[in-house]
């Protein structure tokens, strides 16, 4: 089956190369370039170490300098999944949400067709290129050299005129051979009402060509001169070669540009990427006549992955990145995004180029803002928000707009950009987290009360099992290694702790008689014995019998089984009540209810403890065994002396 071309051009304007081939390698870091679409690894297809393969992700090829293998994405997912052309062209078009044209006969003379339009196309920009230089094109060349386009200028963008004449481009390509239905499809002339000839649709108006990423010419944009033409701009319609919102103006030229520089504008019209290309902004494209599409979005950040909309500083300009938030939204991801650029009001990028030069444009370029602060702005300019329901309407609508956001994570971060920015406009004040918000220091606390046990205990249980663990792990440190893993990961409230477990953590290897000395050494004397002199820590013998040694690890699992589930339960809740800021989800409850969970159960291991245990007064456990037997023994002495004061 042959597929047309059309098909395969879209297939891969939305498919990355680098994800594919991401299944089944391992980008090297230090090499990588991701900014830039730069990528190596080592080669799936031979057996190597060495990061020899090379994805040019805005080219969409990959070359590996090992094999030799190279190909696209077809070619890859094909070899490294042993499947046919076609079975890969299906992978992939599933993947890109594309159905796959149905079978055609005719085919090849389709293929043929396009060829044959594409040709009546570069014979057209010739024709009009050449009447540039004559002198009907006097105005035009005038105009063009206002907008600080010389002749060599002009020969690089391939501009030309379309006289004021009704049949001018018809009559020269039919005198060529070239077939009138031909020019008609490809966009040239147009039929009138009557079946009379065709006519140009192209007349008293400067041409720019629009050429595809291949560097086809595709169709035609044209300036009217005419102050007073209905359309100030006019393209070519939809045809079998052009496809208004699968195009980009200037699209091949800037894809190159932008590999060297990582940087990619979008900008309104031709004149705008002219000037900025002029101007050393070679990475500019703009959409053709239409707001930007998704499959237009989808071919910038292939490009990029922070393309900067350049608008005008009007209220059309404004309104289109407006619109231009609404469709990015569902499909943002993390590193892949827009930045806005709006220009000052009533100038346009040529403008601002012809008024301060391009340094001016550059600093408008650096500060471009992020879509989070356009939409904050969307939302919020000159509204409002002096009363709850007005202030619970902002974040209702807030809250809808982040929720489309496919990427929980990059949905997470809106979220407390957004949370930022609110308080920022009702005076609010923040917190990290909702935990650290309800164990902070309640405001207005007294100095006694900052030195109070009161002020102690927000926050103290952690440093409490912190401490037991560490003191349990100096007396008794053949049981370092065989914690060190849950040691490694734990996560210090306290400057100190931090000190004494690393020194435990290096020291654990050290005979027992030398170990406190060692730790002294590393984490400082006096944080030791700030430790030990604690009064919960003074019940912590030394190894003195098996008996102690088997508590003191029961001990030690148990603080960090608690220390463990208190954390995870307070993340969970954070992360739980950062989602209810930004969505509604069910799984909300089921989460928060299983981190109680964890947490009680781990809370609850003392409890159970108790049905073998007594705690003494000095808080320490005893074994109710051990306790029965010292009890007699207790008993039978007592009535031994008793016996003997008798005698």
């Amino acid at each position: 089956m042959r597929l047309p071309s059309a098909f395969l051009d879209e297939l891969s304007a939305r498919t990355s190369l680098t994800q594919v081939a991401g299944r089944k390698v391992v980008w090297d870091s230090r090499r990588s370039k991701p900014s830039k679409g730069d990528m190596w690894a080592p080669c799936p297809f031979h057996h190597e170490k060495t990061a020899s393969f090379h994805v040019d992700e805005r080219k969409g090829f990959y070359y590996c300098f090992g094999c030799h293998a190279k190909g696209n994405a077809i070619s890859f997912v094909r070899d490294t999944q042993n499947v046919s052309f076609m079975e890969a062209v299906e992978i992939l078009a599933r993947e890109a949400g594309m159905e796959i044209p149905a079978p055609d006969p005719q085919a090849q003379e389709k293929a043929d067709r396009r060829d044959q339009l594409a040709d009546v196309m570069e014979q057209a920009v010739r024709r009009y290129r050449l009447q540039l230089k004559t002198g009907a094109a006097a105005d035009a060349r005038e105009y063009l050299a206002g907008r600080g386009l010389d002749e060599s200028a002009q020969d690089r963008w391939e501009i030309g005129f379309a006289p004021n004449a009704r049949q001018g481009l018809f009559e020269h390509l039919v005198g060529k051979s070239v077939a009138p239905d031909l020019i008609v499809d490809a966009g040239l002339c147009a039929r009138p009402e009557d079946g009379g000839a065709p006519y140009d649709r192209f007349r008293n108006r400067i041409i720019f060509p629009i050429r595809d990423a291949r560097g086809r010419a595709i169709a035609l944009g044209g300036r009217a001169m005419d102050p007073d033409a209905p359309a100030k701009y006019l393209n070519s319609p939809e045809t079998e070669l052009f496809n208004k919102g699968g195009s980009l103006f200037n699209h091949g030229p800037a894809r190159e540009a932008s590999g060297k520089s990582g940087s990619l504008i979008v900008a309104e019209g031709y004149m705008d990427v002219i000037a900025l290309s002029e101007a050393g902004f070679p990475f500019t494209v703009a959409p053709l006549g239409t707001a930007v599409t998704t499959a237009q979005l989808q071919m910038l950040w292939r490009i990029a992955p922070e393309p900067i909309i350049a608008l005008d500083g009007d209220k059309a300009g404004l309104n289109a990145a407006m619109r231009l938030i609404d469709l990015a939204m569902p499909l943002l991801e993390a590193g892949r995004s827009l930045r806005f650029c709006l220009m000052p009001s009533g100038q346009d990028p040529d403008d601002v180029i012809r008024i301060g030069g391009a340094q001016a444009m550059r600093k408008l370029l650096d500060s471009a803002q992020p879509l989070v602060q356009l939409l904050w702005r969307r939302e919020t300019e000159g509204k409002d928000f002096d009363s709850p329901e007005r202030r619970a309407a902002l974040d209702n609508s807030l809250r809808a707009q982040i929720g489309k956001i496919p990427d929980l994570g990059l949905r997470d971060h809106y979220g407390d950009e957004i949370k930022r920015l609110r308080a920022d406009l009702f005076g609010l004040r923040t917190y990290s987290s909702p935990y650290r918000a309800r164990h902070s220091m309640p405001a207005g606390a007294t100095a006694g009360t900052k030195q109070s046990l009161l002020a102690a205990a927000y926050g103290i249980e952690d440093q409490l099992r912190e401490a037991i663990i560490l003191a349990v792990l100096v007396k008794h440190p053949a049981l370092i290694a065989e914690f060190a893993s849950e040691l490694e990961d734990l996560e210090c409230a306290v400057k100190d702790h931090v000190g004494l477990r690393t020194a435990l953590l290096r020291n654990a290897d050290v005979p027992d008689i030398e170990i406190e000395a060692k730790i002294a050494a590393e984490a400082g004397r006096d944080v030791l014995e700030k430790v030990l002199s604690q009064d919960h820590i003074r019940i912590v013998p030394a190894v003195q019998s098996q008996s102690d040694h088997v508590q003191a690890r029961f001990c030690v699992a148990e603080e960090l089984a608690k220390l463990a589930a208190k954390r995870g339960a307070e993340r969970e809740i954070t992360e739980a009540m950062k989602d209810i800021e930004n969505f509604t989800d069910e799984k909300l409850t089921w989460r928060v209810k299983k981190a109680c969970e964890a947490r009680r159960q781990a809370e609850l291991g003392m409890a159970r403890d108790e049905t073998e245990y007594d705690i003494a007064n000095n808080g320490a456990k005893l074994s109710r065994d051990e306790r029965k037997n010292l009890n007699a023994l207790l008993g039978e002495i007592s009535g031994d002396m008793g016996k003997a004061r008798h005698r």
